[in-house]
């Protein structure tokens, strides 16, 4: 099932999923080389800002049902 996966995002080119450049697969591990997203992570963000109103938390989510509807 994880090669599978792999085998998907691989093949995915959106600006909102991260990007596999490079697989290594030895006998115990396998090794994913992936885009550095450096903008922190969405649950933080959430708590940190508490409370948001109908416009932004339809911006916050665009990203990501842009995203799940590519990969669907």
């Amino acid at each position: 099932m994880l090669q599978t996966e792999v085998d998907i995002l691989s093949q995915l080119d959106h600006p909102n999923v991260l990007k596999i450049y490079e697989i290594f697969d030895e006998e115990d591990f396998i090794y994913l080389v992936l885009e550095l997203l450096a903008g922190g992570e969405l649950f933080d963000r959430i708590v940190q800002k508490e409370s948001y109103s109908e416009k932004e938390a339809a911006e916050t989510i665009r990203p990501l049902v842009d995203a799940i509807r590519y990969c669907h």
